[in-house]
Parts: C-alpha cells; structure tokens; sequence
C-alpha cells in the first residue's frame, strides 16, 4: 500500500461512516432503527451510537449464521485483519471453493451493519463486538478457539517462556515479548509446526485431539503423565491457573487445517418438501378451514354474547373457564386459548368494566358480522399476522413463576409477527401446493437466526427456544385459520403477506397422506418477501387476500333438510339470517361439512324467550326447509309453546303469577321448590324470596317453561345481543424495539447526519476558544462569541459573501451547529444561506450563541 493510500484509509468507524454515499446511509438506519432515535447529531455520534454494547447486541442478533461466524473468526484474528486471513480462517488451507465463493457477502453484510470497516488489506471488528465474541475463560467462543500464545503467556516467568524455547529447538531472546513472537511464528509456520507434532507420542497428539474442537480447556495433576509433560514442556498445552492448561490458538489452528469452525455453513439449508398437491385442492382445503374458523368464532362469542366469563383480580381468564369454553367449541385447550386470543386481538372481545368485571362481544363484533364472510376472515387472518400476543404461552410461567393465563397480561412476544411472515414467506418459496418439512423450516430460521450458546453479557439474555416454538405454533395456527391448506400456503395466505405470484403453474399433481408423498424439493435461496412497511400496505394485502378467498367458499345456503329424529342438517354455510335463527331454535350437534342442529325443549323455549311465536317458528321452518316438518318436531313446537308463558316471574322480590291455580298448587307441593322461598298471595299469585333469574331458572329445572315479564306486565324478551361492552380498542402489538423507519424519515435523517457533520468538520480560522488547527476546545462545543463580536463578524461576512460556522440553539433548547452564508443582517435576525440545510433561513441573533469564520481552504 502506498503511503497516499495508507493516509486515505480511514482510521475510524467514523471516517468509515464518512465516504458512504446517502444510499448506503440509509440501509445502515433501515437495518439499525435504534441508531436513528434520536437523530444523530453527525457521523462520530452516529458512529459511537453504533458501537455500544446494546446496539452492537442487537445488530448481532440479527445476522445470519455464516456472517456471524464470519464476526466470530475476525474475533479470534490479528486487529486489523487482511482479507486473505479471514479467509483462511473460514475456508481453511484448502480454500473450500463454496466457502470462498460466500465469504464476499457475508463482509459486506458486517460492512453495512457497521459491524467491520476499513479496507479489504485492513479489515477491523468493532471492539465492542470483539469483546462480546472473543474467546475468554468466562465466555468460550463459539469457535472453541482458546487464547492465543501471547495471552495465554501473559502472567507466566521469563525464565518459564525461555525453557519452552529451548524444549522446542529455538534460540534464547533476551526478553519475553520477543520469545513469545518466536513461539508464536512456531506455531504458526505449518512445516515447522508438523515436524514438532511428528516427534510427539501418540498418547500425547490423542490428549490434543480431544481439545482441538473446544472446549480448549484440561485438567492436569500437580504430576503430570509423560505424555502430558511433553506437551507442557513444548509449549502446546500452557498452564491458566493452578491444575488448568489451554491449547493456544496457534496450534489448534495448524490441527483444524486453518478453520476457526468446524462447521462453517456459508449457505442457508434447503426447505424440503414433505408433501405436493394440486393447487386447487390447497385452495379449497384452506377455504373449508376458513369457514370453520368463523364458524368457531362466531360459536365462542355466541357463548359469552350475554356476559362471558369472570376477569381475574390479575386479569385473564381462569382455568377452569378456559376448560369450559374449550368443552363448549369441542377443541382442546390450547386451541381454545388461541381462538379467544384471536377474537380478543381483533377487538371483538373485551372486559366490559362493569363492578363484577366480565369478557362480552364489543360492538366491533356486530360491526365484523356484517362484513362479507371473505372480509370478516381476512380481519381475523391480519390481525394473527401481525399480533404480537402469543397464545401458546398459555399455562406456561413468567419470570415470577406465575402462570400465564388466557387474556392475561405477560402474553405479548415482540418477535410473533416477524417470525409469522417468514414462516409463510419460506412457504411462499416453495412449489404451489408443495407442504414443508417442519424440521427444514425450523433449521431454516435457525440459520437466518442463529440460536446462541449460553448466555454472554447480555448477548444472549432471551429465551433461546423461543423462535423455533413461535414457528412450530406459526405451522399449525396458520392451518387452523385457513391460511394454509395441507400444510401448503393457499394463494389468499400467499396474498396475505405480500408475495408475489407463482412465475409458473407447479408441476405437480395431489398425492395420497402417507411417506410416498415425499418430493425431492429444494430451495437452497429462497427470496426473502418483505412484510408491508406500512398500515395502508398491510390494509392492502389483507384486501386482496379478501378478493382471492372469496370465489373459494361455497354460495350460503338457505335451506335446511329436516329429519324425524328432530334434527336438521345444513348441507353447507347459511345465510347470515338463516344461520342466527336457527341457531337461536335448536342447539348445534355435530360441525364439519354439514352442520347438525337438533331441536330441544330448551332450545325451542329459547327461540319463545326471544319473542318468537309458535306460529312463527312453523312458518319459518316451513319456509327454509327442502323436506317436509316432520310431525315430532311440529308437536315438539307446539307442546313447549302451550306451556310456555302460563307462568308469569317478577319483581317483588319476585313472584309467580298464573290464571290456573292447579299448576301453583302443583308447585308449592314440590320438595324442590323449598328454596325457593314461595308462598301464595292470591289464588293466581306465589311470592319468592329468591330473585327473579334464580326463581326463573328454578321453575325451567322443575319442567315449567315460565316468561319474564316487566312491570308493566309484558313479557320480557330475551335476545342475544343483549350485553356489549363500552367500545373498546384492540390492543396495540409490542414492537420488537425501534420500529424500522420509512423513506420519508430515513432521507431526513440522512440529511440531518450529513448537515450535523458538515458543521462539525468544516476548518475553522483559529480564534477565541480554538486551538491553532481551528478545532474546537472541546471536541465539539458550540462557539462562543459576544454579541457585538457577533453582529460585527455576520455584518462583514454579507459585504464579503464568505460563510461562517456557527452555534444555534432553537426554541427547545437544543443546540446544532452550522455552517451558513449570510446574505442581510437586520432587525436583530439574519437571514443566511443554511448550508447544512440546504436552504435559506432566518435566525435570530440572540439565539446564535457564537460565530467562526472557516479556515481559507474550506470546501
């Protein structure tokens, strides 16, 4: 390298920083929000924001495996390193050709996370990511890579460092640090190193062996075997503490061929496919999920429509509420919690805030059924994918051991929606209508994001599981909701996040379940498909999913098939109407294709509670059913609406009234009736001591079938919608830290840097408060001049047109500097062109808190 070269190379992460264009500004604040809040000031702030601990953490966290192992090696090489070391060390002597032909990216991916900067000849970590990946006695590297001779050298005698010299066949030096230098460039001299080895016992070269891969570490005795004194005595194994020895970097090294890892992974694995069927055949799977989704949501808020379970003192659901409502849509809890998480994450559930607090629909839920059925499921698909509320946690314990409850708090991981959208976007990758393997997914994501060893000062303080259990429960929710079909992605959950369009219809045809299915298929690269940056992106995807779903659900029905055994069969999806009525008259037995309702006195006395007349209810029957009433269900009608209504309930406590004085004869004369507390007033009327819903339900569980009535005497009608909660607003994702800026906000940022830097850098002219190179005192302080000083300096500059750096402290009370040309000075303001604003602005003289004219060769 020439000298102007050397003198050009930056010497810091901010020079670095410095000779990236705009372009590559901004991709470093994309990819590192947290650098861009606040705006840095300029390029040394934003450098130094970029080397602290959590930063550096974080951008580490977000590497892929090779360029992280790629980090990992330039930990354990001389600072600064050229190219060609970190190839060897990756690539190893052989130059792995695959290694090799990866290594460019991975560098510049640490380049463009200001993670490594400087020249290819000089290629520097940032020191606060040495420190996290270098090896240490504390934190092993993930390379398993020991000290090098002169670390693990340091606290050893003089005369200990000239004795393994001579052991070795080299010359005595007359200090240490040279010695050491010697040792060292024996190790690492490969024909050297292999002679030293050779004359080695075998016993001897197994003990290295076994420390070679790491942990580098061994325990001897205060007497060692032979085979371990020769070790000891040559300088490749060196005492640490007392009883502790280290294989130095330099000889596992020459052992390992060069290679800092054992396993380099310089490519993704594939994503394999378990399973191909036609494409018409996901789409219709993912539909018939879709239904039965809504189908289980609307049965859930059906369930708690009049006042759902109670809310915990901690807030949540109980256990045994969640059993009951798992029994009630006949799916196994955690399917339970992930439905009344879903309903509660789009809004249409909520505590209503009343003394005795309970969970109820909100009025966004009457809102959601009137929708059409493919934009009530695209809700309900778009809130999933971008929720941060997790509901596989549920039963599980948070850090103070308690358990995590349903709704409860505590349930929210930052990480949900990302890992949500790659799951699907790696689905997106495959074939159509081609099904993953769940295990290459899983090592798919373990390589974009890998998994760390144990926890490192903050490095690894997370839950290192996390991802892999959020994609498995990702696979599997996102078959419950429609999303995929057959494990495939279905064209509207490929339109739900974004992907595009197959280039070419799949060559594959529906196979039958079972091990035959399995193809050959890999995608060693499949193209990352970014999730909509915006709500107005994200609205638009969830709509177009919306249009693509709605040619696959079938045209509702209006019909039912009645049959003798006082049920009825749905032989598809009803009519909203249709399907609210129904429900309302007979109780669903079976779900799945075809529905089955079947007809009870209770549910029929429900339909009569709901201010439905017996007459109605045969009209409507007549009208929607494609076969004959069948004669057991018109009596069934029939017998129940004669005996319901006879007995009038209300408020006195309560009472009972009734033209037949027969039937309260017939109930003051059973023992069940004892609790309620009746006693009769008048021939035709009993008063109660229990209140009207107890005595209500009290007269139905002896076989009456008494009416509710007002104090006007009218029968009180019960319908379902009765309870709403006040509106409620859906709860907000937890982001996973800074949320990634836009376009917008990312060019102001980079001009603000660029305009900061350009006032921070200009040569000054020197003067009071400047050394003699025209720099500031401190490195950054704002110049101080007087105001007659000022106002002088401004007023000249505008006869001389010359530009001038200044201090500036605005409303807020925060100070920039700045580099302006005035052009008039007058009223106590000047008006100046801004250069680091680009543009011509006025400033009050009081606010500039001092002025400097730039040195004569300032740009």
């Amino acid at each position: 390298m020439s000298t102007e070269e050397k003198s050009a190379a930056p010497r810091s992460l901010a020079e670095a920083l410095r000779v990236r264009d705009d372009v590559s500004l901004a991709a470093l604040l994309r990819s590192r929000p947290d650098l861009i809040t606040p705006v840095p000031t300029d390029l040394t702030q934003l450098a130094t924001r970029a080397g602290t601990r959590a930063s550096v953490v974080r951008a580490l966290e977000r590497l892929d495996r090779f360029a992280l192992q790629a980090a990992e090696a330039l930990a354990v090489a001389v600072d600064p390193a050229p190219y060609d070391e970190l190839l060897r060390l990756m690539a190893g002597d052989e130059r792995d050709p695959v290694i090799t032909a990866a290594l460019p990216r991975a560098v510049a991916l640490l380049r463009e996370q200001a993670l490594v900067w400087g020249a290819d000849d000089r290629l520097r970590l940032v020191r606060t990511a040495r420190e996290l990946l270098a090896p240490s006695p504390q934190h092993p590297s993930p390379t398993g890579l020991g000290p090098s001779v002169r670390e693990a050298t340091a606290g050893m005698s003089p005369g200990r460092i000239q004795e393994i010299l001579a052991a070795v066949g080299l010359p005595s030096t007359h200090d240490s640090v040279s010695a050491v230098s010697a040792l060292g460039a024996l190790f690492a001299d490969r024909p050297r190193m292999a002679r030293l080895l050779a004359g080695l016992p075998e016993e001897s070269r197994e003990v290295l062996a076994r420390l070679v891969w790491g942990p580098p570490y061994g325990q001897v005795t205060h007497d060692p075997a032979a085979h371990l004194r020769r070790l000891l005595d040559a300088g490749l194994l060196l005492p640490t503490a007392p009883g502790t020895v280290v294989l130095p970097r330099e000889v596992a090294l020459h052992l390992r061929a060069g290679r800092a890892h054992r396993t380099p992974e310089p490519v993704p694995p594939p994503v394999e496919a378990a399973a191909t069927h036609r494409p018409q055949v996901v789409d219709a799977t993912a539909a018939g999920q879709a239904l039965s989704a809504l189908a289980t949501v609307e049965e859930l808020l059906k369930e708690w429509d009049e006042g759902g379970p109670t809310v915990l003192r901690a807030g949540g659901l109980s256990v045994r509420d969640l059993k009951r409502t798992a029994v009630a849509l006949d799916v196994p809890e955690p399917v339970a919690a992930f439905w009344v998480e879903l309903a509660y994450a789009a809004g249409l559930i909520a505590s209503d805030g009343e003394a005795d607090e309970r969970y109820a629909a909100t009025p966004a839920y009457d809102e959601w059924r009137e929708l059409p059925t493919s934009e009530r499921w695209a809700r309900l698909a778009g809130t999933w994918l971008t929720a941060t509320r997790t509901p596989g946690v549920v039963g599980g314990r948070d850090a103070k051991d308690r358990t995590l409850s349903a709704l409860g708090p505590n349930l929210d991981r930052s990480a949900a929606p990302e890992v949500r959208h790659r799951v699907l976007a790696l689905l997106a990758g495959l074939p159509e209508g081609a099904s993953p393997t769940e295990e290459s997914v899983l090592a798919r994501l373990r390589w974009e994001r890998p998994l760390r060893g144990p926890r490192r000062d903050g490095l690894d303080g997370r839950d290192d599981d996390l991802r892999t259990r959020l994609a498995r429960w990702t696979l599997s929710e996102a078959e419950l909701l429609g999303v995929t079909g057959r494990g495939a992605l279905a064209a509207p959950g490929r339109a739900l996040i974004g992907a595009p369009e197959p280039p070419h219809p799949a060559k594959a045809t529906e196979a039958a379940e079972g091990p035959g299915d399995k193809l050959p298929v890999h995608h060693h690269r499949t193209p990352p498909v970014p999730a909509p940056a915006t709500p107005a992106e994200q609205a638009a995807a969830t709509a177009r999913a919306a249009r693509l779903l709605a040619p696959l659900f079938p045209e509702p029905l209006d019909h039912v098939l009645l049959q003798a055994d006082l049920t009825a069969v749905a032989p598809g999806p009803l009519e909203p109407e249709l399907a609210d009525v129904l429900g309302v008259l007979a109780d669903v037995e079976s779900k799945g294709g075809a529905t089955v309702y079947r007809f009870t006195p209770g549910s029929v006395r429900r339909a009569l509670d709901a201010g439905q007349a017996a007459a109605d209810l045969h009209a409507f029957l007549a009208r929607h059913s494609r076969t004959p009433v069948p004669q057991p269900l018109t009596y069934l009608i029939d017998d129940v609406a004669r005996r319901h209504g006879r007995l009038r309930v209300g408020a006195a406590s309560a009472y009972v009234r009734c033209d037949d004085d027969a039937t309260l004869d017939e109930i003051l004369a059973d023992k069940r009736a004892s609790g309620l507390g009746l006693r009769r007033l008048a021939p035709t009327v009993l008063a109660a001591q229990a209140d009207p819903a107890a005595l209500l339900e009290g007269l139905r569980s002896m076989g009456f079938a008494p009416a509710a009535e007002s104090a006007a005497g009218d029968v009180l009608i019960a319908r379902a919608d009765a309870h709403r909660t006040p509106p409620r607003a859906a709860p907000e994702p937890v982001p996973d830290g800074p949320t990634a800026p836009d376009d917008t906000l990312l060019a102001a940022a980079v001009r603000a840097v660029r305009a900061g830097d350009l006032a921070a850098t200009t040569p000054r002219k020197p003067g009071p408060g400047s050394d003699a190179g025209g720099a500031p005192v401190a490195g950054g302080e704002l110049p101080r001049t007087g105001a007659a000083e000022t106002l002088a300096t401004m007023q000249a500059a505008v006869m001389t047109g010359e530009a001038l750096w200044i201090g500036y402290v605005n409303a807020e009370g925060s100070a920039s500097q700045r580099v302006i040309a005035p052009i008039r000075v007058e009223g106590g303001f000047v008006t100046a062109y801004d250069h680091t604003a680009d543009e011509v602005r006025t400033y009050p003289l009081h606010r500039i808190t001092g002025v400097a004219e730039l040195a004569e060769d300032a740009g």
